[in-house]
């Protein structure tokens, strides 16, 4: 058997060679934690061409995803990741490939140093960037945050002020992507690719949840079949849901009132709070979430503690 180590590095006729199999479609997602990355690509590998997919959970951004992936679904299903030409092999000629990253953007790599590391853009027929509404994106990730008992609340914000940034980022990224909702182009004549469009196509999970004509158009954007358009089950990774620890069904998870759940807590608040002063992020987040900017602003002008206080 072959090891990853001694797999080829890719070459510009045949990408992927270092699986065995050449894949139908190969699409790299970036989004942030808890953000339903784990929910769509489930949903995307129910929907693969024949239903035969590879996932590569959780890639190291700058290495080869192959090497650094931590897990991988052949077809929805869990399968050991050495070694993954087996696991390729299972999946089968033509199978949709799907490379995942968290808590990253291509903004912070350049030809010198590539987000797949050997592997570079012309790779990947699509970049898929996955992104969720600011307040409820941030009442998750906190939550799931105060659930590791070895975090102190000091740990928690220096998590939440790096992924700020990050999430930031990701919207500039997201506003020159190409989106379902917004209206069609009228130069388009093919299914995206590198070639004319912008190569990326951005999936809200706030409206993947609720509007299932929503995720009917993703699946045309990335040109995949429509074969199976329920949010499906619960995905276990990362713990699952942070806040419904026994919900079974995706369709049962109120995702969209996470920020209502934590706006009594004095973290959220304080992360809020933060958020609010940075103006160049509020600006971000109005493009896409105005309701979530004007609760911002709001915030910005709430009075703080007197210097009192400090002395």
């Amino acid at each position: 058997m072959t090891s990853v180590a001694a797999m080829p590095r890719q070459t510009a006729a045949a990408p992927w060679q270092a699986l065995g199999i050449e894949p139908s479609r190969a699409l790299r997602l970036v989004g942030m934690r808890r953000s339903g990355n784990h929910a769509i690509c489930n949903w995307l590998q129910r929907n693969a061409p024949g239903g035969r997919s590879l996932f590569l959970n959780n890639c190291r951004p700058g290495m080869d995803p192959l090497r650094s992936c931590h897990g991988v679904e052949v077809s929805g299903q869990p399968r050991a990741v050495e070694p993954m030409t087996e696991a390729a092999q299972s999946a089968g000629e033509g199978a949709l490939l799907l490379v995942s990253y968290e808590d990253t953007v291509h903004a912070r790599f350049d030809d010198a140093r590539q987000l797949s590391g050997p592997y570079t853009d012309a790779a990947f027929d699509c970049d898929v960037l996955i992104y969720r509404s600011a307040l409820n994106w941030l009442a998750s990730l906190l939550r799931k945050l105060q659930a590791n008992a070895a975090f102190r609340a000091a740990d928690r914000m220096a998590v939440l002020v790096r992924a700020l940034a990050t999430y930031a980022d990701l919207l500039d990224e997201v506003a020159t992507a190409d989106r379902p909702d917004r209206p069609a182009r009228t130069d388009r004549t093919d299914r995206p690719a590198r070639s004319g469009r912008s190569g990326r196509v951005a999936i809200c999970y706030d409206n993947w949840t609720r509007d299932e004509l929503y995720r009917a158009r993703v699946l045309g954007d990335l040109g995949l079949p429509l074969r199976d358009n329920d949010l499906g089950e619960v995905q276990s990774y990362g713990g699952g849901s942070s806040f419904q620890k026994d919900v079974r069904q995706a369709g049962d998870l109120r995702s969209d009132q996470r920020w209502l759940a934590m706006r009594d807590d004095p973290e959220y608040q304080a992360v809020l709070r933060l958020a609010a002063l940075d103006h160049a992020f509020c600006r971000r987040v109005a493009a896409h979430f105005p309701e979530d900017a004007e609760r911002l602003t709001r915030i910005a002008g709430l009075p703080g503690f007197g210097p009192e206080v400090l002395t």
